[in-house]
């Protein structure tokens, strides 16, 4: 039985239809990667002629503004403050791991995951260019891989990574109407589609998408793409993280030129010539007034290119002398001195927008002042709240940027064998990746932690093994993984004298009371000594002895 619910159709499911029939949904999926909408029967063939050119200049104008402004010099700076906090490159330690603690999986899976996710980090050299890499994307706002197999043998995997200009290619949605339904209302019939089906795929040109929007069609899964997760308003196209500084950097550059300009015109003194030409009629005025200029022009000129002094009369003796004709009005031929410009110093203007630009990027101006600013350590109440802001920013894009690794890991598992896109889903979720780290505030704050921790830690203590297992509090007070875990086991084995296995390689050492002393040497007055090694053997095999005799008798 039926019945209609807000103008939907309500009816028990027939067991036959999948359920993204019986699902359904006017709006369509939300999306953050700039794909352009085209309508049905825009592309079939090899080769795709798309409508929406402007969008696509548009987008490649904007790549080109991001770049230009990654050169400008302040944005250098403060591109490099993030890329260096979020790729910390170190010797023989790779700047971001796998972390699968959280992944409820058999070791052998967790194993294989690791070595595919090794893998793909050789595929793109991310110990060398990982911070080139994460660079351009920050600068772009995007990021396109060509995944290339081996079409006979795609068990082999990835085989290799190829970085695409973002210019020359784009991702294209195609909406394809399932059902179309009128929904009736207060104001009037309005026609929507229920679950629309998406073809999505790739256009690429050699040549670029800007002048000719035709190109080759490329499957959705040959491509690796990576965006910042930012949009703009129309929800069209995708932004930088570089696209709300553009404003700043642009204002900034104006205000520089003005102040070069304002500094060059009005640095040097001026003299304003007052020359009294009487009666004169206009042109014998005129002609007397070039004449005065003629006679005080230099004779001796310095060449800046050469070094040398010439003479020449070319120039004034000041370049911007006034020369003012002056008739009879009680004051005859007068030189006068207009002064400099009094405020040629003041740059607050241009530190104004320069801080802008800064907080536009969520860089700390404090980071601005080199000459001034001082590496504080201290406590982490000490500090400031714009580097602990900058921390969670960071930490941020990072997370976005981890989707790279997520896409190349799902299609290497999958091409592998590993496991398929359903369980992909699961798994997905539970995978993380620690980036290195070098801010010193991360330092300070997990040295507090653990401080607090080995307090905790102290107090737990006398609970251990009545109400904690060791296991959790490894786990939950010191947070220590699955991996810590076992190197540590490792580790501590090692400095007892024992081997991985845990068998004892040492026997020249006693032990009392967990504390370990050379064999042979006396044992504490208050204690029972306790043999090991060679003494250990040699009372084991009396005592076999004897027992052997007593069964013997």
């Amino acid at each position: 039985m039926a019945f209609e619910l807000f103008g939907f159709s309500v009816s028990r499911p027939v067991k036959d239809k999948k359920r993204q029939d019986r699902v359904k949904s006017f709006a369509p999926p939300a999306k953050d990667d700039g794909a352009i909408v085209v309508a049905e029967g825009g592309a079939f063939g090899t080769y795709v002629n798309m409508d929406g050119a402007g969008k696509l200049k548009n987008e490649a104008q904007l790549i080109t503004k991001y770049r230009a402004l990654s050169l400008q010099p302040e944005a250098e700076l403060a591109i490099d403050d993030i890329v260096n906090e979020a790729i910390v490159m170190q010797k023989n330690a790779p700047p971001i791991e796998i972390n699968l603690d959280d992944l409820e999986q058999p070791k052998k899976i967790k194993d294989k995951i690791k070595d595919e996710f090794e893998h793909i980090m050789q595929l793109l050299d991310f110990n060398n260019e990982g911070y080139d890499i994460f660079k351009r994307w920050y600068v772009d706002g995007r990021l396109y891989y060509h995944i290339m197999i081996d079409e006979q043998k795609p068990r082999k995997g990835i085989m290799e990574l190829r970085y695409i200009d973002p210019r020359k290619i784009r991702k294209i949605r195609q909406e394809i109407p399932d059902k179309t339904r009128m929904i009736k209302g207060s104001v009037g019939n309005l026609s929507t589609h229920f679950n629309k089906k998406i073809n999505e795929f790739f256009v690429y040109n050699e040549q670029g998408l800007v002048d000719n929007p035709e190109g080759l069609k490329i499957s959705k899964d040959s491509i690796c793409y990576v965006t910042s997760g930012l949009i703009d308003e129309r929800a069209v196209a995708v932004l930088s993280h570089l696209h709300k500084a553009l404003k700043p950097m642009n204002v900034l550059r104006w205000m520089e030129d003005a102040v070069a300009i304002y500094r060059i015109s009005r640095a040097p003194e001026r003299r304003i010539f007052y020359i009294d030409v009487g009666n004169l009629p206009k042109m014998k005025a005129e002609q007397y007034l070039r004449d005065m200029m003629v006679k005080h022009k230099n004779k001796l000129v310095y060449d800046s290119t050469t070094g040398e002094v010439r003479d020449d009369r070319k120039f004034m003796t000041m370049l911007e002398d006034f020369w003012l004709p002056r008739r009879e009005g009680g004051k005859g031929t007068e030189i006068s001195t207009l002064p400099g410009g009094q405020n040629l110093g003041e740059i607050e203007d241009i530190q104004f927008f320069l801080n802008k630009l800064y907080k536009a990027l969520n860089v700390p101006v404090s980071r601005l002042d080199t000459e001034n600013s001082m590496f504080n350590i201290g406590r982490a109440s000490e500090i400031t709240r714009d580097e602990l802001k900058f921390s969670k920013f960071v930490n941020r894009i990072r997370s976005r940027f981890s989707i790279l690794f997520d896409e190349l890991l799902e299609t290497q598992l999958i091409l592998k064998g590993v496991t398929n896109k359903k369980d992909w889903k699961t798994i997905k979720e539970q995978i993380h990746y620690d980036f290195k780290r070098d801010n010193y505030f991360e330092e300070l704050k997990n040295h507090e932690m653990l401080r607090g921790r080995f307090e905790i830690l102290t107090e737990v203590d006398n609970y251990i093994g009545r109400y904690f297992s060791i296991e959790w509090v490894k786990k939950q007070i010191l947070m220590q993984t699955d991996d810590d875990i076992e190197d540590m086991d490792k580790q501590m084995k090692i400095e007892k004298g024992e081997g991985e296995d845990g068998e004892d390689n040492d026997d020249n050492f006693g032990s009392f009371g967990g504390a370990e002393f050379p064999a042979g040497s006396p044992a504490p007055a208050s204690a029972e000594y306790i043999p090991t090694g060679p003494e250990l053997k040699e009372v084991t095999n009396t005592k076999l002895r004897k027992t052997n005799g007593n069964d013997k008798k």
